[in-house]
């Protein structure tokens, strides 16, 4: 955004107030997205111990021998932190206090996890009928949906692997293979912040909230948008075959990495042949992507391409190819992401205070809105940083009480 642009409106999640009893990857990372686009997120955690990615390696050390988990770090920005234990009476009266004055409940702690605590759906909507009350679970977690796998506990890999994802993934002769981050995880969390923006649709229209059932398996499966409509179709199962790879991409060799090319029509192919000096392939209709089997286009193909490609750099791979009209990209690591010029313009990072002193630099949400101010950009917070703030305030606790429990370690 410009310095010079005028700000004619908030965050439109400003006024939202959400409890985050979540934990790891997929509901901090909704809460997040929630978290910048103006809400207040209120982190619930578990006394002494916190969000279980608060021990997640690698970490930064601090000056003074403080540490925090970079993991934790990257999904907790812009957040408060309360640390509550709901098996305690005082506890479970400051808990509900939160929930009467709050918007959105998130929860990932498993299939039953808040039920076993005596807040099921159907109590939380007693004490607030207009909450919306949003659950990731592995495989779905409502009565109306429940599934033969429901009760199962997941993770990334989990869900990746019976999502299709891992089948499709990999080099043809190898086993099934994981995408490399935490997409299990977060493509969930994405798909519940989106969940429950429609559920708070569907309030400001009947005055209720619901249960939004998110089911990380759901999730994944979802995102099959080539490989599942081709099974439709045909009745072929897409893996890691090279018959099933070759008409998507293909990366080419160049002298300090790949490029990326993506398949495309014969008259694009020949201005390629023409423009590599390859002339004499022109004959033969399978260079022009006619008739062309898998095996043909990696023995054949792209080795002539690699000829001329692996004497050129990838951005300038990328350009040339582009002005022949193809889509093009460039097979990047986690540095080239960081000191990618495109993504400094388009503001994908974000530096924040690491909590020990220091600063941390962590990705952007991808959310562009031309006529709000810039996310902000809080220091995730330390473990019940904000108990005095919001326990004797939203949860209806006095000072008394909260330094009690504090000596009894129930905050």
């Amino acid at each position: 955004m410009t310095t010079n642009q005028p700000i004619r409106q908030p965050l439109p999640l400003t006024g939202l107030r959400v409890l985050d009893a979540t934990h790891i990857v997929a509901g901090p990372f909704c809460a997040m997205i929630l978290a910048d686009m103006g809400a207040e997120v209120i982190k619930l955690e578990r006394p002494k111990t916190g969000d279980r990615a608060r021990a997640n390696h690698p970490f930064v050390h601090g000056a003074n021998g403080q540490q925090v988990s970079a993991r934790y770090l990257g999904v907790n920005r812009n957040k408060k932190s309360v640390t509550l234990d709901l098996r305690d009476p005082r506890g479970r009266r400051a808990f509900e206090n939160l929930v009467n004055v709050s918007d959105v409940l998130l929860d990932n702690w498993g299939p039953g996890a808040m039920s076993r605590l005596g807040y099921g759906y159907d109590k939380l909507r007693e004490i607030n009928p207009g909450l919306v009350y949003a659950t990731i679970t592995g495989f779905g977690d409502s009565e109306r949906f429940r599934g033969p796998y429901s009760q199962w506990p997941a993770n990334n890999p989990c869900v990746q692997g019976m999502g299709g994802w891992m089948e499709i993934t990999g080099a043809p002769d190898s086993p099934p293979q994981m995408v490399g981050d935490n997409i299990g995880d977060s493509v969930p969390g994405l798909w519940t912040a989106l969940g429950v923006m429609m559920a708070l649709e569907g309030r400001r229209k009947s005055g209720l909230g619901q249960h939004v059932d998110m089911s990380m398996y759901d999730c994944m499966a979802a995102h099959l948008t080539s490989s599942m409509p081709h099974y439709q179709a045909t009745g072929e199962v897409t893996s890691r075959a090279r018959e099933n790879m070759f008409t998507a991409q293909l990366a080419l060799k160049a002298k300090d990495g790949y490029a990326v090319l993506a398949g495309s029509a014969p008259d694009k192919w020949e201005a390629l042949w023409h423009h590599i000096g390859r002339e004499d392939l022109l004959s033969d209709p399978r260079y022009l992507g006619k008739g062309v089997t898998g095996e043909f286009y990696f023995t054949f193909v792209v080795p002539a391409i690699e000829e001329w490609s692996q004497h050129q750099a990838k951005l300038d791979i990328a350009q040339q190819l582009i002005k022949l009209g193809f889509s093009m990209g460039v097979v990047q690591n986690t540095e080239d992401i960081d000191h990618c010029p495109h993504l400094a313009v388009r503001q994908m990072f974000v530096t924040i205070e690491d909590t020990v002193g220091g600063k941390f630099r962590t990705v952007n949400t991808p959310i562009r809105l031309t006529e709000c101010p810039e996310n902000p950009a809080v220091a995730p917070p330390t473990l019940g940083q904000h108990n005095q703030e919001i326990l004797c305030s939203l949860g209806g606790l006095t000072s008394e009480e909260l330094a009690q429990m504090q000596k009894e370690g129930v905050v």
